[in-house]
């Protein structure tokens, strides 16, 4: 009996000692399971590894940032750049002019790896063709910062801008800096200036004087000093008092020396045709003559031009100077009511671009009388800038383009004037502006 329970001490004992063997090897295997799949440190692992990448993202997000900011400068750089430099319209200071603006704004030219090129015309785009059109491209190296994982390289930046010059749209200008009424229209006169500016120089506090019935239409209208009659004048864009001076378009400008006398003192009154040439004493058309002027320069020295009511001037490409060679009896011009003149400017050479041209030595003030009316018509600019011009015409339709400089400006009757003067090599009036194309 006591083997027996012996027996059974040691089987219950050995059958223990295998259950506590087997749970033990069961935790183990737990155990190594749940290790195997336990991710809760995982996390700082993976943390680690993935560290230096999502540091370069952040990096990537950062210098994305300041690139866009920085392409965004460029562009307003290019912008400003290629705008001034169009306005300014010299074509030989065009790069110092663009590139002096964007420096302005933190790109000059050399200098932390700035580039800036001006052409003119564009080298690129559809305003290859525009002469006067101005192309201005920045470009920077930017060296990655926070990015540097993943970009070795420097990034090209680069912006580009084209402004093609809008001209001035003045058509008259008086040039008298005190005159009281330097501009004047009286009476019933009725003044239709179509899409064009009136400017006057003067400082006066009547320096433009609308009186009578008379009235004024233009595009607008600026002065230096104040208006009467301020009512009487229709101006879209505006009416503008205390402005600065309007330069003189054609002060660079002069015709050549002349000499001697090819005529004398010469009267017409038939249909003939006339070179040019110096006229001494004076050239009188009466009436019914019909006077051709073949293309070039014609010289009034001394005396008038006369041209009576009913009497006709034509000519094209041809230039009107009023001098004298001794400084003294300044040569001048009486166009008398239904004179029939029809006279274009040359487009190219000395005179380009006017018809009628007065001596700047001439005495202030000197009478021209141009009042021809419906039946007078130029096709260029009338500078005169040392005269007191009365003036009375416009057949605007027949050349469209008509400028008026002088000292001083009195408007009679009727006139009209317009400005297309594409293709008549006048110089804009008034402040040049850019626009941007592209």
């Amino acid at each position: 009996m006591l083997v027996v329970k012996l027996n059974n001490t040691v089987k219950s004992a050995l059958r223990r000692i295998g259950e506590t063997l087997a749970g033990t090897h069961l935790q183990q295997k737990d155990l190594l399971f749940r290790f195997l799949h336990d991710k809760s440190g995982s996390y700082l692992i993976i943390s680690a590894l993935l560290m230096p990448v999502l540091i370069g993202f952040v990096g990537l997000g950062t210098d994305y940032g300041l690139w866009v900011y920085t392409r965004q400068s460029a562009q307003s750089a290019a912008d400003s750049a290629a705008v001034s430099a169009a306005t300014e319209g010299n074509a030989s200071a065009l790069t110092v002019q663009a590139r002096a603006v964007t420096a302005l704004y933190g790109f000059a030219n050399g200098v932390n790896g700035t580039t800036v090129t001006v052409n003119q015309p564009p080298k690129s785009g559809p305003q290859t063709a525009v002469a006067n059109a101005v192309e201005v491209i920045v470009t920077q190296q930017k060296a990655p910062l926070f990015s540097a994982l993943f970009i070795s390289k420097p990034l090209t930046i680069s912006a580009r801008s084209v402004a093609v010059p809008t001209p001035g749209t003045g058509c008259v200008i008086a040039l008298d800096s005190t005159a009281s009424g330097a501009i004047t229209v009286q009476g019933s006169s009725q003044i239709n200036l179509q899409n064009c500016n009136i400017y006057d120089n003067s400082n006066s506090t009547s320096a433009l004087t609308v009186g009578g019935t008379g009235a004024v239409t233009a595009l607008s209208v600026g002065v230096v000093g104040g208006i009467s009659g301020a009512t009487s004048i229709t101006a879209p864009d505006g009416v503008k008092t205390g402005l600065s001076p309007t330069p003189d378009p054609y002060a660079a400008m002069s015709f050549p020396p002349f000499y001697g006398c090819d005529q004398h003192n010469l009267k017409i009154n038939s249909t003939v045709t006339l070179p040019p040439g110096v006229f001494c004493g004076g050239l009188s058309v009466t009436a019914g003559a019909v006077v051709t002027l073949n293309p070039g320069i014609y010289y009034m020295d001394q005396g008038s031009l006369s041209v009576a009511g009913n009497a006709t001037i034509q000519g094209t490409g041809v230039t009107i100077v009023f001098t004298s060679s001794n400084n003294n009896s300044w040569a001048t011009a009486s166009i008398g009511s239904n004179a029939n003149i029809n006279l274009t400017a040359p487009t190219t050479g000395p005179t380009a671009g006017i018809v009628i041209f007065g001596d700047r030595n001439m005495t202030v003030g000197t009478v021209f009388k141009m009042t021809g009316g419906d039946t007078q018509s130029f096709g260029g600019a009338i500078y005169l800038p040392k005269a007191a011009l009365n003036y009375a015409g416009g057949s605007s339709a027949s050349h469209g383009c008509t400028q008026i400089v002088a000292d001083t400006l009195n408007w009679s009757g009727t006139s009209k004037l317009s400005l297309n003067c594409s293709g008549y090599a006048t110089k804009p009036i008034g402040s040049n502006t850019a626009a941007l194309v592209e």
